[in-house]
């Protein structure tokens, strides 16, 4: 029973499967409309497995021709040239000036540097044995493969540092000093003595021989702390040392591969001239950071200028054996007593190292510049090299501004200083602390970058034809620096007259303004920036990527960046570098919110990042600032405080321009606005139509009488046919026709247009405008003060600063001011003094402050202090 249900299940089922497959039609193969049931379907099991086996073989044929299709493809793609994609051609920062620097007297920049982009240092040396080993060993064990840093220290380039110390005593001029110092010492004991200058009862012979050898024993000890005993070994070792302790406390050394072969490019046109390289000072790693990558580069490194403060046990032997030379801060004595004899050695200790061939380097800003921005620039040793070339001791030189910037500045900050209190000096002790805790943090990037090498010969030649030389006005003029008595610029060693002393100031400026504007923007500048001029009160992470997207726009083409990335890592990462100390984020209704700290030592600190940034916008925000106060005074004459009309309000070109003039005298201590081969009238022009042009403000064009769109037409078609007409012959031309009547080119008065000011663009006119407020604040704090000298007081200069800083502390705990800066006070009472409101002497080595007449009376305080708020905006 069973086994017959188990045979009728079979059979069931087979029937089942053939009904099935009896309603499936047969591929095409068969033919169209080919009924796969004959006789009412799949009849016998051979029929089933011959449709099996027909669309396995489409199966198969469908995959052969898919790897054919592949293989056809794969060998096209390979026998197609590769498209070469050209990546973007880039800016170089810091070109020479094309009116100082000849083009046939440069190094030519080819497109390919303009592709390249920085790199850092630190991590293209990790390469460097093997590529070492490929090159020179193929197929050989090379060490270097696995001590790279090590390789390519013991690698770099030897070059000859001939000593020359020994030359410098007997020089001429050092023997001349020394007699001139010794005259002194004997009148100086004839008048202590109370003796007539003939009296022969004081032995002048016997005293001469005296001072002259005591002299002499000083001039020995003075050469000795002074000179640089640079040598290969230590440089080498000390490249290797840096190249293990840097990644620990930074991320990185970034530095333009084209501007170091503009280097090689001017060293090979050039090899017998020597190189100045001049940086700008922010960090006392800025002393060995040049001659590392120098050295790393097979470019002779050079000696450095230092100060005598470095000369400290252990670290000031390793920097005099890795380059540097020691310099007095101040080369005279406090009594104010010229000391002849320290001059002369300095003076021809740097002659004869530039003779023997030894590149050099110093600081143009003399020190670390404490609030971010660049100070003016120290002219002394610049004096020197100068001196040099004017004597044939040198047939030229080639200068090489240096740009310098750091994420987060390695030497901690300067409030300290920027309050008023001394500076801590350095010690053994503290050098080593720093180290050590320098070790243990993070500092983000550093960057450097090297202007275009220019010749100094060719500079000198074009300042000295130009009739452009001076930045300012007639009566700006007047206030042109005066030397500092400190400084081996100006002195009886080095003897120019007055516009040999102009023209050396003009180099070092020029060289100032180049470093500036070459000078990478950080991802802490930008957010610096940002925070304290725009969202002083905090934004949300949103806004300020937005912010940032506008900022780096702006810069773009101008300025070269530090960074790259999305606005949005780049404030995270600045806002974390920077810490809670200065930066905090907090969350609100979920979006990350930043705000800086307002406290005032924490805004100082803050500031020296934002004011890496000043510089550039300085023009910008004077001539806005400008505007503005012209406007609300408009306001003011027409009684008018609705919102409605602001807009209506406008501002005459020329009253502008005279107003921005004044404002730039007042800051003159603060900004190198233009080079000295520029016209800050036609910058500030410039900078005018540039904002027009952007919508900041506007300047519409006037309407043409009949006349004077004849004139214009007339004056068109004589210039288009072809007509040898210049511009005077126009002129004289069309001065009877309309000048007479209008006193404007073809009888229009350019001087005469309006300025408008757009609705649009307010929000970026008051940000342009809190560029500039915290130093016009200061300054007119420091107005404030002077009364403090009336009735004839004088103050000792560091105390009537106290009393300044305290004066703008008040100030700022009430809101009108917002940081403090002992610099800018500094800068303010060099104004005074160049306008003859105060008097700085010099009494027994105390700087005394006091009001000169006839502004030593309180309404002409009153006067002093109403020009400077003039500048202040509300």
């Amino acid at each position: 029973m069973a086994s017959g249900r188990a045979i009728d299940m079979v059979d069931i089922i087979s029937n089942r499967v053939q009904e099935a497959y009896g309603s499936f039609r047969l591929p095409s193969m068969f033919g169209p409309g080919t009924d796969t049931q004959q006789n009412g379907g799949f009849s016998t099991y051979s029929m089933l497995k011959r449709f099996s086996e027909a669309g396995r073989r489409q199966r198969q044929l469908n995959v052969d021709n898919d790897r054919m299709v592949r293989q056809q493809s794969l060998f096209h793609i390979k026998e197609m040239p590769i498209p070469h994609v050209q990546p973007e051609l880039k800016p170089i920062p810091g070109l020479a000036c094309q009116y100082c620097s000849p083009t046939e007297s440069r190094p030519q920049i080819g497109a390919d540097d303009r592709r390249r982009s920085a790199i850092d240092i630190l991590r293209v040396t990790t390469h460097a044995g093997e590529q070492y080993a490929r090159v020179h060993n193929p197929g050989k064990f090379d060490w270097g493969v696995w001590c790279p840093q090590l390789a390519q220290a013991t690698r770099v380039r030897r070059f000859s540092y001939p000593q020359v110390a020994g030359a410098v005593l007997p020089d001429e001029r050092v023997q001349e000093a020394l007699d001139t110092a010794v005259k002194e010492s004997i009148n100086d004991k004839r008048a202590e003595l109370g003796l007539a200058e003939h009296d022969e009862s004081f032995d002048e012979d016997s005293y001469y021989s005296e001072m002259l050898r005591n002299h002499e024993r000083r001039a020995g000890k003075i050469l000795i702390g002074m000179r640089s005993k640079i040598s290969n070994l230590v440089l080498r070792i000390t490249s290797w040392v840096l190249y293990k302790l840097l990644p620990c406390f930074m991320s990185g050394v970034a530095a333009h591969p084209a501007q170091i072969d503009m280097i090689k490019r001017a060293i090979e046109k050039h090899p017998d001239v020597p190189l100045i390289f001049l940086p700008l000072h922010r960090s006392h790693l800025d002393y060995i950071m040049v001659s590392f990558i120098l050295l790393n580069n097979d470019i002779k490194c050079p000696l450095v200028a230092g100060g005598d403060n470095l000369r400290i046990p252990v670290f000031g032997s390793i920097l005099r054996y890795d380059g540097a030379f020691f310099i007095k801060r101040k080369i005279d004595p406090l009594t104010g007593k010229k000391d002849h004899v320290y001059r002369a050695i300095l003076h021809t200790y740097l002659q004869k190292c530039l003779t023997a061939g030894h590149n050099v380097e110093f600081f143009i800003e003399g020190g670390r510049t404490r609030t971010g921005k660049p100070c003016m620039p120290k002219s002394g040793i610049l004096s020197v090299i100068v001196d040099a070339f004017n004597d044939k001791s040198i047939a030229d030189a080639l200068i090489v501004p240096v740009s310098i910037n750091y994420e987060k500045l390695v030497d901690g900050n300067f409030v300290r200083e920027q309050l008023g209190q001394k500076k801590i000096p350095e010690s053994f002790a503290s050098a080593a602390s720093a180290i050590m805790k320098v070790l243990k943090a993070r500092y983000g990037l550093m960057r450097i970058d090297f202007n275009e090498p220019f010749s100094l010969s060719e500079l000198i030649k074009s300042l000295r034809k130009s009739d452009t030389a001076h930045n300012y006005t007639p009566e700006m003029r007047r206030l042109q620096h005066k030397p500092s008595s400190s400084s081996l610029f100006g002195t009886d060693v080095v003897q120019e007259e007055q516009d040999q002393r102009q023209l050396i100031d003009n180099i070092a400026r020029h060289v100032v303004y180049d470093s500036a504007r070459a000078t990478s923007v950080m991802t802490t500048n930008a957010l610096a920036f940002l925070l304290l001029n725009r969202f002083r009160d905090g934004a949300p992470l949103t806004i300020l990527v937005e912010a940032l997207d506008e900022l780096r726009a702006v810069l773009s083409g101008v300025r070269d960046l530090g960074f790259t990335g999305s606005s949005e890592d780049v404030i995270r990462y600045a806002a974390d570098l920077l810490g809670p100390g200065l930066v905090t984020n907090e969350m609100r209704n979920g979006q990350l919110f930043i705000k800086p700290v307002v406290m005032i030592p924490n805004v100082i600190e803050l500031s020296y990042y934002s004011n890496c940034l000043i510089p550039h916008f300085a023009l910008e925000s004077i001539v806005v600032t400008c505007a503005g106060l012209l406007k609300r005074e408009a306001e003011r004459k027409i009684n008018t405080d609705r919102h409605d009309h602001l807009d209506e309000v406008t501002v005459g070109r020329r009253e502008l321009l005279s107003m921005c003039m004044e404002f730039a005298e007042l800051l003159m201590y603060e900004f190198i606005l233009c080079k000295p081969c520029q016209k800050l009238e036609t910058v500030l022009e410039n900078t005018l139509q540039e904002l027009c042009l952007r919508e900041i403000l506007s300047q519409p064009e006037p309407e043409l009488t009949e006349e004077q769109q004849m004139a214009r037409k007339l004056a068109h078609n004589l210039q288009f046919d072809g007509l040898d007409v210049d511009d005077e012959e126009l002129d004289d031309y069309f001065d009877d026709q309309h000048k007479s009547t209008s006193g404007g080119r073809y009888g229009i008065d350019e001087d005469d247009t309006r300025i408008h000011f757009p609705a649009e663009t307010h929000c970026n006119r008051l940000v342009l405008e809190s560029v500039l407020a915290p130093f016009t604040n200061t300054y007119s704090a420091v107005a404030s003060s002077l009364h403090q000298l009336l009735d004839g007081n004088s103050i000792v200069e560091s105390e009537f600063i106290r009393v300044c800083i305290k004066e703008i502390s008040t100030r700022v705990e009430l809101g009108d001011c917002e940081s403090i800066s002992t610099d800018t006070v500094r800068n303010c009472l060099k104004v005074f003094e160049k306008r003859s409101y105060i008097e700085t002497t010099n009494n027994h080595g105390v700087r005394l402050v006091s009001l000169q007449p006839p502004f030593d009376t309180m309404a002409e305080l009153q006067n002093i202090v109403q020009q400077v708020h003039t500048f202040v905006p509300v």
